[in-house]
This record gives C-alpha cells, structure tokens and sequence, in this order.
C-alpha cells in the first residue's frame, strides 16, 4: 500500500459514506478526507462524479470510484489481505449482495421519507420500515453478525443507518429496539468495533441536524 493515494469525498451526516469510512478501517487503509459541500458542489467532485455529483467517492490513484456498494466491492477488491467483507462462495456472495440492495432500497430509502413525514403518511411509512427491519432480523437469525462471527458485507452496508435511528425514532414517535431488539442488539456489537465506533457521528449530532433541515425546509 506504500505510494498508494487514496481520497474520501464525503460529507459527515452521509450514511452511504460512512459504509465506505468503516470499510476502509476494517482493511486498515489510510486515507485523506475531503469532507463536500453538497449545495456548492466542489469542482473536484463535479470531475470525479460527473455523472450523479453525490458522494461518496473513492479516489485510488487518481482514479473515481462511485456508488457506495460498488466501492466496497472495489476495496474488498483492491486490499484483498485483510478482512476480507464478501464471502467467497458464490452462493454466499450473492446473498450478501442481495441483502445489501435489499438495505439500500428499503432501510436506507426509507429513513429518507420517514424522518421528513408527518401524520398517516409517516404511519404507513413506519409501519413499513418496522416490517423491512424484522425481516433483516429473520435474516441475522441469532448469529453475532450478518456473516456469523464474521462482520462482513452486510453488516457495512447496514450498520451506518443506524446513527439516523435515534432521529427516525424521535421524529416518528416510535422504538425500534422494541420492535426489533435483535437488530438493536447487533449494532451494539458492531459499535464495539474501532472501524464502525470511529466512522459513525454522535447520534445527537445527527437528530440536531436533521432538525435544523426540517426547519429549513418548513417542515
């Protein structure tokens, strides 16, 4: 990894980029951070992204990785000695895969609408992600992590929505770890990791600012 220049484009309160920070941790990858403002958008990050212009995005050598998911696999790819985050049967492989587009579409989604959504809306919207969130607990099973004793894919791509719970629960009047304490019980393990405790905010930094969007946007 000597010579190697790797850069993080990414803004703190991004859970997408929080997948990419954890990741990066576990396989003991330095990195510079280059934390983005996502209204004035960097002309660096306009190059790097021209396509979607979001972050996260992981630049190895000068070169743009883009996608969240897609960046892990690049790492796991890219540092294969250490922790290795996919498994290496195929089958296995393609459940995790499944599992994370799973939690992007429906966990990672929906913490975006419920947070912001009021009334019978938001009570549809809850009531979904409960549903959404007991099924990734039938999925964990009572294993330690998404991989068994071993923290891997899944677990990345999940465990950094979880500093958006505190909020998701406030803001929805809801508890999550009452109606999936397994789950609750799992991101407790996880943020007993250096690589996750060390990449994730304060989840009162995030409730404060999430709220101060919400009086942004009238909400």
């Amino acid at each position: 990894m000597a010579g190697e220049e790797v850069v993080l484009l990414d803004f703190w309160s991004s859970s997408y980029a929080m997948r990419v920070k954890v990741a990066l941790a576990e396989k003991g990858v330095e990195y510079v951070c280059q934390p983005q403002n996502l209204v004035n958008k960097s002309s660096l990050l306009l190059e790097m992204n021209p396509v979607h212009k979001k972050i996260p995005v992981l630049i190895h050598n000068g070169k743009p990785i883009c996608e969240s998911l897609v960046i892990l696999e690049y790492i796991d790819k890219a540092w294969p000695e250490l922790c290795p985050l996919l498994p290496k049967d195929p089958y296995q492989r393609s459940q995790a895969r499944f599992w994370a587009d799973f939690i992007d579409k429906k966990i990672y989604d929906g913490a975006k609408v419920l947070w912001k959504a009021k009334g019978e809306e938001q009570e549809k919207i809850k009531k979904e992600y409960i549903e959404n969130l007991k099924i990734l607990e039938g999925v964990l099973k009572n294993e330690k992590f998404f991989g068994g004793d071993t923290f891997g894919y899944i677990d990345v791509a999940f465990i950094p929505i979880t500093s958006w719970f505190y909020t998701l629960e406030t803001f929805g009047n809801f508890s999550i770890e009452a109606n999936c304490p397994k789950i609750v019980a799992w991101a407790k393990r996880c943020k007993e990791r250096h690589s996750v405790s060390n990449s994730l905010p304060d989840s009162d930094e995030v409730y404060n600012f999430a709220l101060d969007i919400k009086k942004a946007l009238g909400l």
